[in-house]
């Protein structure tokens, strides 16, 4: 691909999705157009469409989009401490699986099968995917 900006309208082809759901992520600060044309047309960059569908992944683990986009605006120095909360979470799942009684133990697979998937999606998040 080239390093072309692309109007909202191609960015949603490419990305699969409705020209307002670009600009409702846009709304929300999810995307940022990385300039504006002399038409005051909103750019975005290439990078943007795998955000959209990073941002559809997460959205589809039940993440909520407000959530999403503090995450992507977070400061770097959050990731520790996010992952320091992720580690305490996942060691006070473990501590409650054990003492659980065995008619919560489904509910309770079903919260590890979540956090895994959560976790694996976080883990495809390209390390050069620009943050606003």
């Amino acid at each position: 691909m080239s390093d072309a900006l692309l109007r909202i309208g191609e960015l949603a082809a490419r990305a699969g999705v409705s020209s307002r759901t670009v600009d409702y992520y846009t709304n929300l600060g999810l995307l940022a157009p990385a300039r504006r044309t002399a038409g005051n047309y909103r750019l975005y960059q290439q990078a943007d469409v795998e955000r959209i569908h990073l941002i559809q992944r997460l959205e589809g683990q039940g993440v909520p989009l407000e959530e999403i986009a503090s995450a992507f605006t977070a400061p770097t120095g959050e990731v520790a401490d996010i992952l320091d909360r992720i580690d305490n979470d996942l060691q006070a799942l473990h501590a409650v699986v054990e003492t659980a009684p065995a008619e919560v133990h489904g509910l309770l697979a079903a919260i590890a099968t979540r956090v895994h998937s959560l976790i694996t999606v976080a883990l495809q998040i390209p390390p050069d995917l620009p943050m606003l």
